[in-house]
């Protein structure tokens, strides 16, 4: 797993700065400044997140495994479909999207 990614998640987590599902995320998507997204999510609220983040030029990250695993990787013991941080920096991000592309 990305460390960075988990770091981030599990801060985040802890800070209250963070929108969980899909919906309220799409919703919320201003505030962003990464939007994670499991496999679970179905094509098309997948593809209304996408639209909705590039709308808002918000970097969006395709969690390649479930959301029972990234619920895990949030430290939560529910699924995580998709989830929002909103307390990271522009480093931080570049750093957890460049991590996440090498693997």
């Amino acid at each position: 797993m990305a460390k960075l990614l988990e770091k981030a998640l599990t801060g985040a987590i802890k800070e209250r700065k963070h929108t969980l599902g899909t919906k309220q995320v799409v919703s919320s998507m201003k505030n962003s400044k990464l939007v994670v997204i499991s496999q679970s999510v179905s094509t098309e609220t997948a593809k209304k997140i996408e639209e909705s983040a590039q709308n808002d030029s918000i970097p969006l990250l395709h969690f390649n495994d479930t959301s029972v695993t990234l619920g895990k990787l949030c430290g939560l013991q529910f699924r995580v479909s998709a989830i929002s941080l909103n307390s990271l920096s522009n480093t931080n991000v570049q750093a957890i999207l460049k991590e996440y592309e090498t693997k």
